[in-house]
């Protein structure tokens, strides 16, 4: 990262040099301008392009120190939270992190996030899911508001989700092996940030 800090400074030199070199002398020669404001135009996107690869490295190194504090599931970082919040107060502290709440996507992601949330908050601890059915009863949808594809409800004791209009939000449950409920929005629960492995 020192050597492209490096390259940045030289371009952003460069740059005034040029611009400070077109300014104080008259060009006599059309084409020398065209060539000037060309190079510089060059510069200023390899500058650009620069800053942006140094954002993605950023965000990159972020996700490691995610991942090294949590966990690793196929594709996703998980950071789990055992403060207990509101559903939408968990969600928004996910978002300020560059995450989101936790939404299995398949069983094994369901099992494994099962075990880290018992290893890590408690065997005895509910978390809540990236997943609501707020906008219409019976429509579960993830943040982004699309269909759930997979679900994991406990079918076998209480038929979930059976909540209708009073339960909008979701849970895993540890007492009940990674089951999930359906549960009032406004309950308190810990929680579990998933991010995305680019």
């Amino acid at each position: 990262m020192d050597v492209r800090g490096v390259c940045l400074m030289f371009c952003l030199l460069l740059l005034a040099h040029c611009s400070q070199q077109q300014t104080s002398s008259k060009k006599r020669n059309g084409k020398k301008d065209s060539a000037t404001n060309a190079a510089i135009e060059e510069l200023k996107k390899q500058i650009n392009d620069i800053f942006q690869e140094l954002n993605l490295l950023k965000e990159q190194q972020a996700l490691q120190t995610v991942c090294l504090k949590g966990t690793k599931i196929l594709r996703k970082c998980f950071l789990a939270d055992p403060a207990k919040k509101n559903f939408h107060a968990a969600s928004d502290d996910c978002i300020a992190k560059g995450g989101s709440l936790s939404t299995p996507l398949t069983g094994d992601e369901n099992d494994q996030l099962y075990s880290y949330v018992r290893q890590s908050i408690g065997p005895d601890e509910h978390i809540w899911l990236g997943i609501n059915d707020m906008v219409t009863d019976g429509q579960w949808v993830d943040q982004s508001g699309s269909n759930v594809r997979f679900k994991n409800w406990e079918t076998e004791i209480t038929l979930q989700p059976d909540g209708g209009r009073s339960q909008n939000c979701a849970i895993l449950s540890t007492t009940a092996n990674g089951k999930w409920f359906d549960e009032n929005c406004r309950a308190e629960k810990a929680s579990v940030c998933e991010f995305n492995i680019v």
